[in-house]
């Protein structure tokens, strides 16, 4: 009798475990398909920000931005970049003595917003009187994205961080 009891003590113990497992499972991967969804229904908006943690230039270390308020706000309308150069540039970038860095705000004549596996890539094209801006947004289904950013007189400028909706 007692060799029973212990038997069944031991099988609820294994069932009781194995169905605690996969109900963390279950959990987990709803709560990465909501992380998900978000992050689609963001980048679907074509409306966001993209907030810099770390500029990597060209032939230098990385630096650190947390903290610095450096974004780029995407929508079809406008594109907002006030981002840092740190690099090489082919042509005169001063301007009243300080460099302007990746510093525009105009309208795009081309932004795409494409889903690209479980990720996004976006694609956006800024003229202003002086330079070309083309930018590239590779946004991972957590959030996180590179930036580059190509001129016609300046180095490419990469930069991580993460997209989040717009601040107001």
């Amino acid at each position: 009798m007692k060799t029973t009891n212990i038997l069944s003590v031991v099988l609820f113990c294994f069932i009781f475990g194995s169905v605690n497992a996969q109900d963390k499972k279950v959990k987990a991967q709803l709560a990465n398909k909501a992380e998900q969804s978000e992050i689609d229904i963001l980048l679907n908006s074509k409306s966001f920000e993209f907030i810099a943690n770390t500029a990597l230039p060209l032939g230098q270390p990385p630096r650190n931005l947390v903290g610095s308020n450096y974004s780029v706000t995407f929508s079809p309308d406008l594109i907002i970049s006030n981002m840092p150069f740190y690099g090489r540039s082919y042509s005169t970038t001063m301007v009243s003595g300080r460099d302007k860095g990746m510093r525009f705000k105009d309208a795009p004549e081309i932004f795409t917003v494409e889903k690209q596996g479980k990720g996004f890539e976006v694609r956006a094209k800024v003229k202003n009187d002086n330079e070309t801006y083309t930018v590239l947004l590779i946004v991972s289904a957590s959030g996180y994205a590179t930036l580059s950013i190509t001129t016609n007189d300046r180095q490419i400028m990469d930069y991580q961080g993460e997209v989040v909706s717009i601040r107001e």
